[in-house]
């Protein structure tokens, strides 16, 4: 399996304190710079829609997720401290997926299982 069969994607929505938008943008920073050392994430982007953010992620297969999780746990502990995560989604094949249900099962995510796609 190549990394554009394996891809697992995920997408956190997050809803920002009243009060506490300065001080979550101010981490944003530190995320992007630690994200980029990481072999296994392919795409990471933060979008706004006033206080909500979403962040779109991808990585290749479900250990360059696991990977980014130890990676990045201290600035997301940080965030979770002023927003709170509405909604996550993983999307990916099954079998990759299969591979994060255990350990993510307490932040409740909808999975979204890959059924068929086209990638260039």
């Amino acid at each position: 399996m190549n990394s554009r069969t394996n891809v697992v994607s995920v997408h956190p929505y997050f809803k920002v304190h009243a009060g506490k938008l300065a001080e979550f943008k101010a981490i944003l920073p530190a995320m992007i710079a630690k994200v980029s050392a990481e072999p296994g994430t392919l795409a990471y982007e933060i979008a706004a829609h006033g206080d909500e953010y979403l962040f779109r992620e991808a990585y290749v297969g479900a250990a360059g997720w696991q990977t980014h999780m130890v990676n990045t746990d201290d600035l997301v502990a940080r965030l979770l401290q002023i927003a709170t995560v509405t909604r996550l989604e993983v999307h990916g094949p099954a079998e990759e997926l299969d591979k994060l249900r255990a350990q993510t099962a307490a932040m409740n995510p909808v999975w979204y299982i890959r059924e068929t796609g086209v990638w260039k």
